[in-house]
């Protein structure tokens, strides 16, 4: 796991110091709120509906035990004793108050950790596959390079001030945990005809209310030319984004309305003029780099398979959690677990200060001492012996953390919407929790399959509700709260936009209308193997339309 180098250190301390005179001159009345507004995003302070909010940078997902007993201490002292992880990998505490945010920040330094970038129009914290190092389908490790584009484009001098926000996922493995696509820049790890490992790079995907698949821009970018190419992109998205309008203002729009080959050649240009420079990343530094993210000291397991078949027989509960969050590992006798942070009738992605500091005590004891935050908002144990699965698991039961649900109708992700966002157009976090009632019972979700449902409180799309297989939007219809419904979406290497397949509904005919189209997927599939996703992209809408609406 990284750690602070005496420049990241002096770093974070002097913008803790900075922003804490800020805040003081806030407070007493020296400043306006119009005048600390692009003060406090630069450090992850938003305004919310009834208070303000700070989000926390988690880099590319990573973190140990001491920092998420951090987020507990925080929570208890700061808070209302709890926090929200987000699909950014980062946490969000809805109620500190502004003057102790600048004791928050302080003490966050304190164990390697900040808000800075998690807000604003810049590069904002960079994202990476929640099993990265871990996984047995992995072609490398991207957390070495994420920590790399961290260092680079923190602060970086000319892409502080950009068009819009700016947001970059890794993944090293042909399985996409990450969501590549679905980001201004995506990275997924590529081998040459030489057998080189180097980088696919992708541009001009995201969500929000234009939502886009990003473009293949370069299928290989050795490491040595990374930092050289990402840097010539961001240069003539620098130059030519659009500045005079927010809402056309992403990469994703440059990208669209210039064209795929018009952006590549102006990118090639500059990548030219910079390759073999400065930019140039040199091999020892990536090995220096790798370094901090050296594998734990495994050790020769005793067992290296799980009978999920008999344990499911001796004792249900843990077999779900066995069948659905359990990950392979690339050491034999060692998996990556998933934490669902999805109880039934909770919150998606809430952990109590209480909780935050159990999984604490359960990653140091079982799981070398190092936890993941996902992007569908969960927890990860990425290293853990399959001989300690049980304990592990009986663990988790005690925490209230223990549904076996990772991947099913439950595991939801869900914005805060408009309990908390002042942007928000409805709730979306009792909707969740309604949905997840309706099919609590292990049998309905073991019978319906890998289903993934994701819900956005307004279009901005911090749910991701348009790559959801099915998504809901909440929109603001007459003064009430009316919710669409998109079917289709999908995050993964298949990436797909969902459609909206007609009117929307009241909240309390949602729950009732996802029943309606899981009993049509389950009446249409070809067999129990085929998920709600495959049966979609076979049978396309019209069924499930018609299931909806009838004939209308």
């Amino acid at each position: 796991m990284y750690r602070y180098d005496e420049f990241d250190a002096a770093f974070v301390m002097g913008r803790t110091a900075q922003f804490a005179d800020q805040v003081k001159r806030r407070l007493s009345g020296e400043m306006t709120e119009e005048q600390f507004r692009p003060l406090r995003l630069m450090n992850g302070l938003y305004l919310q509906l009834h208070a303000y909010m700070l989000r926390i940078a988690v880099p590319y997902g990573t973190l140990s035990a001491k920092q998420m007993r951090m987020f507990a201490h925080i929570a208890r002292t700061y808070d209302r004793g709890y926090g929200h992880f987000t699909t950014r990998q980062n946490i969000q505490f809805n109620w500190p108050r502004l003057k102790d945010v600048p004791a928050i920040l302080e003490e966050l330094a304190s164990v390697e950790m900040h808000a800075i970038q998690t807000s604003g129009n810049c590069i904002r914290n960079v994202t990476a596959d929640h099993f990265a190092g871990a996984a047995a389908d992995e072609i490398i490790d991207p957390r070495p390079i994420a920590e790399i584009l961290r260092q680079w484009s923190s602060l970086h001098p000319e892409f502080s001030y950009l068009p819009r926000k700016f947001k970059i996922a890794v993944t090293g493995a042909p399985n996409d945990r990450a969501a590549i696509r679905f980001h201004d820049i995506g990275l997924q790890a590529a081998t040459n005809a030489a057998g080189d490992i180097g980088w696919e790079v992708w541009v001009g995907g995201g969500l929000g209310r234009t939502p886009m698949i990003g473009k293949l821009i370069n299928s290989f970018v050795p490491n040595e030319h990374l930092l050289a190419y990402l840097e010539s992109i961001m240069r003539v998205y620098n130059r030519y984004g659009r500045r005079d309008n927010k809402y056309k203002a992403r990469i994703k729009i440059l990208v669209h309305e210039e064209g795929l080959e018009t952006i590549k050649g102006q990118v090639e240009a500059e990548f030219a003029e910079v390759r073999g420079g400065v930019l140039s990343l040199p091999s020892e530094e990536v090995d220096r780099i790798t370094t901090y993210f050296a594998p734990p000291a495994f050790k020769v397991q005793p067992a290296t398979k799980i009978d999920v078949a008999y344990q499911s027989i001796i004792d249900p509960a843990y077999g779900r959690w066995l069948d659905h969050n359990i990950n392979s590992h690339r050491e034999p006798g060692y998996v990556s677990v998933t934490i669902s942070l999805k109880p039934v009738g909770g919150a998606p992605g809430d952990a109590t200060d209480k909780q935050m500091d159990d999984i604490a005590d359960i990653a140091e004891r079982y799981g070398f001492d190092e936890l993941r935050v996902t992007h569908e908002q969960n927890l990860v144990l990425p290293h853990v012996a399959i001989t300690d699965l049980r304990v592990v698991y009986d663990a988790l039961v005690a925490t209230g953390f223990a549904d076996g649900n990772t991947g099913l109708i439950t595991d939801m992700i869900c914005c805060p919407g408009l309990d908390f966002c002042a942007l928000a157009n409805a709730r979306s976090i009792p909707l969740a929790q309604e949905i997840s009632r309706k099919f609590a019972e292990p049998k309905r979700q073991a019978e319906i399959g890998e289903l993934k449902i994701k819900i956005s409180g307004c279009i901005n799309a911090c749910g991701h509700h348009h790559v959801g297989h099915i998504g809901i939007l909440g929109v603001e219809k007459k003064g009430g709260e009316l919710y669409q419904i998109t079917l289709g979406g999908d995050a993964t290497e298949h990436a797909a936009v969902g459609k909206i397949i007609g009117p929307g509904f009241e909240a309390e005919q949602v729950p009732g209308a996802i029943e309606t189209l899981v009993d049509t997927y389950i009446a249409r599939r070809q067999s129990a193997d085929e998920t709600f996703i495959q049966a979609y992209r076979r049978l396309g809408e019209a069924p499930f339309k018609e299931a909806l609406y009838g004939n209308a």
